[in-house]
């Protein structure tokens, strides 16, 4: 069990400590599930009654919720953040793999870097670069030519096409496939002609990407996830996709062909972006959102209508239906106002 003391996190935070420099904690919790030994914390001042009944050491906190704590305290700008740190500092999660597995099949010709950890039946492939400290999940698949980034984790049953680069200290959990055909094809009097797709994927450092998410390769050119940037569970980015710097991307979202993102982005879950696409840094498109057209100017952008009683919504949608009659009519009314006039 890893601990550290109060004082230690308030030196490693930054943090103003009120109260005992001393007290041990091992773990993270939430203000009513903590006990003694745990360290919670406010970061939504309409949890404030939380705080009377807390069995935490300590609580993580702003200056302005301080006021209504006696306990132990450290106090920052942002108590979400330094959760955040304090729990990467207290992580227990095991490693994705220990050691070479002896049923591991790897190339002779790949290139394995000092500390690399590969699981049981993962499969390297020729060619393949795998950096310092590289962790194999158990049954994953590292294609030819691909390269794996120092510090980079790889869960189990993870499959890496051939061509792929990933960057430093990412994740790739269960399930994902990167490196897959993207969906081109051409038709030939309604055959359907597969165009090869020949471009690679590029991600660089200090991305994650969830369980289960797909990253085709370019037709190409190649598909690019830049750094920093954070996916989901169940995403899928087809080829040729740009997605921007420290850009999040939530479940289910799935992003049509030769879309470009920029930096910067929250796109919420359930949404999904037309091919040929381009949307600005720093916007903001909430869940279930459909983004038909190129977004040029950040902001929050959403199109999904709100649950309703399923005999409104249908009279709703006949409604909508009528819209552009209604529009004509109006166009009509107004005109013959304006020769009134």
């Amino acid at each position: 069990m890893k601990s550290v003391t109060l004082g230690q996190l308030a030196e490693l935070l930054g943090a103003e400590l009120r109260g005992d420099a001393g007290v041990v904690i091992h773990a993270v919790a939430t203000l009513e599930g903590a006990d003694a030994g745990q360290i919670s914390f406010l970061a939504n001042s309409k949890y404030r009654a939380q705080l009377e009944g807390t069995k935490a050491s300590a609580v993580l906190i702003s200056a302005k919720d301080a006021e209504a704590f006696s306990g132990n305290a450290l106090i920052l700008k942002d108590p979400y953040v330094g959760f955040a740190r304090v729990a990467q500092l207290l992580d227990t999660t095991p490693k994705a793999a220990e050691g070479i597995h002896p049923s591991a099949q790897i190339d002779p010709s790949a290139r394995l870097g000092e500390g690399v950890a590969i699981g049981a039946n993962a499969v390297i492939g020729a060619n393949v670069i795998l950096g310092d400290k590289v962790q194999i999940g158990a049954g994953t698949v590292v294609g030819q030519d691909s390269i794996i980034g120092s510090g980079t984790r790889l869960w189990a049953n993870v499959t890496i096409y051939h061509d792929v680069h990933l960057g430093m200290d990412c994740i790739v959990h269960s399930g994902a496939v990167i490196g897959s055909d993207g969906f081109g094809y051409a038709n030939e009097r309604g055959n359907w002609v597969k165009i090869p797709q020949t471009g690679g994927v590029r991600i660089g450092n200090n991305v994650e990407i969830g369980a289960s998410t797909t990253i085709d390769r370019g037709a190409l050119s190649h598909t690019e996830i830049h750094d920093g940037v954070i996916i989901d569970n169940q995403v899928q980015i087809a080829h040729n996709d740009i997605i921007g710097a420290h850009t999040a991307i939530a479940g289910s979202t799935t992003l049509a062909g030769s879309v470009t993102i920029g930096k910067y982005c929250i796109i919420g879950g359930n949404s999904a972006v037309a091919g040929h696409l381009s949307i600005v840094d720093g916007t903001h498109v909430s869940g279930g959102t459909n983004v038909t057209s190129v977004i040029r100017e950040p902001g929050v952008y959403s199109s999904a209508t709100v649950a309703m009683e399923n005999k409104l919504w249908r009279r709703n949608t006949v409604r909508f239906r009528q819209l552009d009659e209604l529009f004509q009519r109006v166009k009509v009314l107004e005109s013959k106002q304006k020769e009134d006039e």
